[in-house]
């Protein structure tokens, strides 16, 4: 049996940090998991901007409301969940997501959890295990599911090298040229392809 693995930001919807960076103008915020290798580095200087702004969860929640998915992402969903099962792997957040897989139908999601204090404060965060993506293909392959993984960053190099296939979707040129021998998309035409080709085998 056949399963798909997708990445969330950058694959279906717009980089949420980024939003935020640009609604409150912190040029900080604009970095992500395509820019920084490491995601408890890249979380922690997060949380420090936060505190030093008094940015609270709702503030970043009414930015998440405004985001929309990517042109053709929910039509590339569809189709791909017509063909085999799909399930998105994320390093973002429950308290971030919900609106967005709202948006998308409400596909299966597995991520993490923040840690909420008073006033609204976003205070720490909870990961559901280290490397969850990594460790989600391993146990759905011991169940014996034939994985497919995808994604953009850095966080999703360990599952797609793990996975029986998987490509680089839109992936930053640094990570394109370190894993030149990763199939790779910039559209949702070629990725369905890709995808494809795998379900065939």
């Amino acid at each position: 049996m056949d399963i798909v693995c997708l990445d969330l930001e950058g694959v279906l919807v717009p980089e949420i940090w980024v939003n935020v960076a640009q609604k409150t103008g912190i040029e900080a915020l604009r970095l992500t998991t395509r820019d920084v290798s490491d995601y408890d580095i890249l979380m922690k200087g997060r949380l420090e901007i936060l505190r030093k702004h008094k940015l609270s969860l709702v503030d970043i929640q009414e930015v998440i409301a405004t985001i929309r998915p990517l042109d053709g992402a929910m039509e590339f969903l569809g189709e791909l969940r017509e063909k085999t099962q799909v399930l998105i792997l994320s390093d973002t957040f429950t308290e971030f997501a919900k609106p967005l897989m709202k948006q998308l139908a409400w596909p299966t999601l597995w991520c993490n959890n923040l840690v909420i204090g008073e006033g609204g404060m976003i205070e720490d965060y909870k990961l559901r295990i280290r490397d969850g993506k990594y460790h989600a293909i391993q146990a759905l392959k011991a169940l014996n599911f034939r994985t497919f993984a995808a994604g953009d960053s850095y966080n999703d190099l360990s599952m797609i090298e793990e996975s029986d296939a998987g490509c680089l979707f839109r992936a930053p040129e640094g990570i394109l040229a370190s894993h030149p021998h990763l199939s790779q998309a910039t559209t949702y035409e070629e990725f369905i392809a890709v995808i494809e080709e795998f379900l065939h085998r």
